[in-house]
């Protein structure tokens, strides 16, 4: 008997504790989801227009970064003779700012890439098929890397330009392109990867470059082999000064 009601008191503390942890379970929250961030977006460029809801920019799958629930976009705006880029940036879905400023010129531009680090740090990425007369990004340009598309046109360049993600502005820009051995003519580069190195403010940009690449002093590389050529530059963070430049077959 002694024995017997032992055993009740045991399973009678045994079935309580189950019942607790239980309700420990069913009352335990679901922890909160963490907030998405996407910080590089390189893709085809797509057409929108600053009237264009977020819903309808983001249904175009264009290039896009984002951190929570602010969104940046990039493309182009098609007129009625030749295209502009176009950035835009949404906050909870609500447009925060819209440009269309940065290049009006009939050059047939288009935004393809952005950096973002979720902070102060942004970078788009833009084309440029040749220089027209008016406003384009030669006047963010002067004094840095390369200030111009340079002789001829018609070969797709790329623009890389810093922009202050509160309002759009852009303060830093510089053009990026090959150049063409047999007449110094510009020829096509293509960006494919941007990386931001938060310790020494630099701006490593990884490319496809058609003969020929530049160097870091702008003059063109000697390369081997055919082209397209992987290329690489590391620039400071403000695109005045290209540290280093590489590329596959060159020297």
């Amino acid at each position: 008997m002694i024995y017997s009601r032992k055993l009740q008191k045991y399973f009678a503390g045994f079935s309580a504790s189950v019942i607790l942890v239980a309700d420990l379970v069913l009352t335990q929250k679901t922890p909160p989801a963490l907030a998405q961030t996407v910080n590089l977006s390189i893709g085809n460029p797509v057409t929108f227009s600053c009237n264009d809801s977020e819903a309808t920019i983001k249904g175009k799958n264009g290039p896009r970064v984002l951190n929570g629930k602010t969104n940046i976009y990039i493309g182009y705006q098609q007129l009625s003779n030749n295209k502009n880029p176009i950035t835009i940036r949404f906050n909870n879905g609500i447009k925060a700012w819209c440009r269309t400023d940065y290049e009006t010129t009939r050059d047939d531009g288009t935004g393809y890439g952005l950096y973002w680090n979720g902070s102060n740090v942004l970078y788009g990425v833009y084309s440029s098929t040749g220089s027209q007369s008016g406003n384009d990004f030669r006047r963010f340009a002067i004094g840095r890397w390369l200030p111009s598309y340079g002789s001829g046109g018609g070969p797709k360049v790329a623009v890389i330009a810093r922009i202050n993600p509160a309002n759009g502005d852009v303060s830093d820009a510089t053009f990026l392109s090959a150049r063409k051995a047999d007449n110094g003519q510009t020829n096509s580069l293509v960006v494919n990867n941007l990386s931001w190195n938060s310790i020494n403010s630099t701006l490593t940009v990884q490319a496809k470059s058609w003969w020929t690449p530049r160097r870091a002093n702008t003059n063109s590389m000697s390369c081997s082999g055919s082209s397209p050529y992987q290329y690489t530059a590391i620039f400071t963070g403000d695109l005045r000064k290209m540290n280093s430049a590489s590329a596959n077959t060159c020297s």
